[in-house]
């Protein structure tokens, strides 16, 4: 068994839907803590870390003017992250928006590295969050992550880890995607990222999918980051998010890729994010990733 750390990130500066700061709360009121200690972990609770109030900040003509805040954010966080690896724990993020994980997997890489090996990375997410401050249509930062942990983009929130990039092209897996801007579909050619589209999972199944997922993360690394993003899963299951994507994972689908991840034994971090209780229906999401999130660390049918 695991000692987990629990760090609450109640980040909204990176999209443009009020209420995904409350994120973090909603999963504890899930319990979390009480389920992932059943399963035998010790849980460690941090709380969660000061967030710059989003009024407070000032912003003048684009979603983008947040990017110096949520750098800021990502650096605090990475420190966190590193420690907790460093002192034997697998740091479980709760957001908060995707742009927390900038600073989260940078962190996580960081420590690895200070031990000569390296990370991968799974993205379960409908988008591919591969766009730069040049290709985004929006300007949202939750929508360029993984291009950052990559070493490109904005060299401040690209240089959190290191040494840099916190993650190699040939380990990054998306899985899920079914929504991408046509910066990001150029960017991911340009990158060399797997990505995994839903077209495919229809075709060739989750577990084939997964399993192409998991060598790719796993391949010459210490273990993977997983990076879950609640709108991979189909807005019918998990309607308490910001930027829904019909055509998503079932929850059959989304439980037998969590049970996967538990079985490879690779996983070293993750972050559970975009969970959003303002549009959410009585908690419904934040129960439901909290059963995800039990199944990747352990929880087994039999």
């Amino acid at each position: 068994m695991s000692i987990i750390r629990l760090i609450g990130v109640p980040l909204d500066l990176g999209q443009n839907r009020r209420g995904v700061d409350m994120g973090p709360s909603a999963v504890r009121i899930a319990n979390l803590g009480p389920r992932l200690a059943a399963l035998g972990h010790q849980v460690q609770n941090l709380g969660n870390l000061e967030m710059p109030d989003r009024d407070s900040v000032a912003i003048t003509s684009s979603a983008i003017d947040f990017l110096p805040a949520i750098t800021e954010v990502c650096a605090r966080l990475a420190k966190h992250t590193a420690a907790a690896v460093r002192e034997g724990c697998l740091p479980l993020v709760l957001g908060g928006d995707h742009s927390l994980a900038a600073g989260s997997a940078a962190g996580v890489s960081t420590a690895f590295a200070e031990r000569g090996e390296r990370i991968g990375l799974i993205w379960l997410d409908a988008h591919g969050d591969m766009n730069t401050p040049e290709t985004s249509p929006s300007g949202n930062v939750h929508g360029m992550p993984v291009a950052h942990l990559l070493g490109h983009g904005d060299p401040g929130l690209a240089g959190i880890a290191r040494p840099g990039p916190a993650v190699r092209a040939e380990n990054v897996a998306i899985v899920g995607a079914r929504d991408l801007d046509p910066g990001e579909r150029a960017n991911a050619k340009r990158f060399g990222v797997r990505v995994f589209t839903m077209r495919e999972i229809d075709e060739r199944g989750l577990r084939a999918v997964m399993v192409d997922a998991l060598t790719i993360a796993g391949d010459g690394t210490a273990g993977f980051h997983l990076s879950t993003d609640a709108d991979w899963i189909d807005p019918s299951e998990a309607p308490g998010v910001g930027t829904p994507v019909r055509g998503g994972a079932t929850f059959r689908e989304a439980h037998l890729a969590m049970e996967m991840i538990a079985d490879s034994r690779k996983m070293v971090s993750m972050d559970l994010v975009e969970i959003n209780p303002v549009l959410d229906d009585h908690n419904h999401t934040a129960e439901l990733c909290v059963h995800l999130v039990t199944s990747a660390l352990g929880l087994r049918i039999l």
